[in-house]
């Protein structure tokens, strides 16, 4: 990378480790000197276990304690102080007993509790601060007319919950009227907008301007630094299970140790979104423009969703990439509600730049390719009746046949209905 882009990178993480302290740790520990940065953050001192592992890990390890909270399934292990004398040498406790354990146990049976994050940190999600528009600037994609035609693609009684930083009321916004959620801390104490917020809003706001009536939830777990351990989203995505949506969109993700599963939330993927009938998970692909898994976006059974640039046919500069991203939708210098307010850049080279705000932003990032789709499938589902699973499958079919050269499957506003004739 060039060397702005290298300094932006360094500030990113910066933001990340001013928040958590001693509490993360960065592989590798040389990440400032490296072309491609850090792999991934994790937690100091604690490693995550299925729970059918954690009687012979605790015997391997000559002791750790397992911390409350989380899901059935998967366990929190607080680590013991002493390392096993036959444990590798290596720069952290915390790295020591992960390849102790992988030499003995096999990849994968401990990992990290990685750390992820909606925010510019590791893998910047968004790909870019929020930029200012001149006043009277429409929403991009454009919003669909407020009086809808009947059989309009509007996402009428189709719930989708949004988890990211959480929730600030936009007035001048009307298309986000009965958008609810939990309200986010938005500004700092000089009264400026902090780094993170109006993140959730911007999703909101995208997601009405392609189904102008979808309900949507925006609750508030990305709340340090943008934010979360691994341990903490498994149980924060199986408590949103109990608001009954259909579709869950999380602009959120982390690479991983060894490239593996996060443990945390196959763990949930397994046991609780597999068994909710029709219910589909959409996620970022990420802006590390890396073919490298970027998860929970590489599961499976989730919708991976790429960026397409502002001219809706290649890739997004930023945007990860490969066989697991699922489709590509515009990400790119998109335009929706954001707060009202001044907010002071931290990446270079704009750091120290005072940008205004009044209610309006543009930005990009693949965190905005994802509500999207997400509302592209609540309208097909608010038509055709299908669950989400089956709009989201119909969709990716559909995705297929206007595949771009070099890039893949892609969607764009206006194909809810695909091929499909109401």
């Amino acid at each position: 990378m060039d060397s702005t882009n290298d300094r932006k990178y360094v500030a990113q993480i910066k933001l990340i480790l001013e928040a958590y302290g001693r509490a993360v740790e960065i592989f590798p520990v040389d990440w400032e000197k490296r072309p491609e940065g850090a792999d991934y953050l994790y937690r100091t001192g604690v490693v995550l276990v299925r729970d059918e592992d954690l009687g012979r890990v605790v015997e391997l390890f000559q002791g750790g304690r397992p911390a409350e909270g989380g899901i059935g399934g998967v366990t929190r292990l607080l680590l013991p102080e002493k390392v096993p004398p036959e444990a590798p040498e290596d720069e952290s406790i915390t790295q020591q007993f992960l390849k102790y354990a992988d030499l003995h146990l096999g990849r994968g049976v401990v990992t990290p509790e990685h750390l992820f994050y909606v925010c510019p940190s590791v893998s910047p999600c968004p790909a870019t601060e929020p930029e200012e528009v001149a006043p009277g600037i429409p929403p991009d994609p454009v919003l669909p007319t407020p009086f809808l035609p009947a059989g309009a693609a509007d996402g009428r009684d189709v719930k989708v919950v949004v988890l990211d930083v959480g929730w600030s009321d936009a007035p001048g916004a009307y298309w986000l009227t009965g958008v609810t959620g939990d309200p986010e801390n938005a500004f700092d104490g000089s009264g400026r907008i902090r780094p993170y917020a109006g993140h959730g809003t911007f999703i909101a706001g995208v997601m009405r301007a392609i189904a102008r009536n979808v309900e949507i939830v925006v609750k508030s777990y990305f709340t340090s630094a943008g934010a979360m351990w691994e341990f903490d989203l498994a149980q924060a995505l199986d408590e949103v299970l109990d608001l009954a949506p259909d579709i869950i969109s999380l602009s959120a993700g982390t690479r991983t140790r060894f490239d593996l599963p996060a443990l945390g939330l196959d763990v949930f993927i397994q046991t609780r979104l597999n068994r909710v009938n029709g219910l589909t998970l959409v996620a970022a692909a990420g802006n590390e423009s890396t073919r490298d898994y970027f998860w929970p976006a590489a599961f499976p059974e989730t919708v991976a969703v790429g960026a397409l640039a502002d001219n809706g046919r290649d890739r997004a500069a930023f945007s990860n990439f490969g066989g697991w991203v699922d489709v590509y939708a515009p990400g790119e210098n998109l335009v929706n509600a954001f707060l009202t307010g001044d907010y002071e850049c931290t990446e270079p080279p704009n750091a120290g730049q005072l940008r205004s705000f009044a209610g309006m932003a543009r930005w990009s990032g693949t965190s905005f390719a994802t509500p999207l789709v997400a509302g592209l499938i609540a309208g097909r589902m608010s038509i055709t009746g299908e669950n989400a699973k089956q709009a989201s499958d119909a969709l990716l079919a559909f995705a297929l046949t206007q595949s771009e050269p070099g890039v893949g499957p892609v969607l764009r506003a206006g194909d809810a209905l695909g091929s499909v004739t109401p």
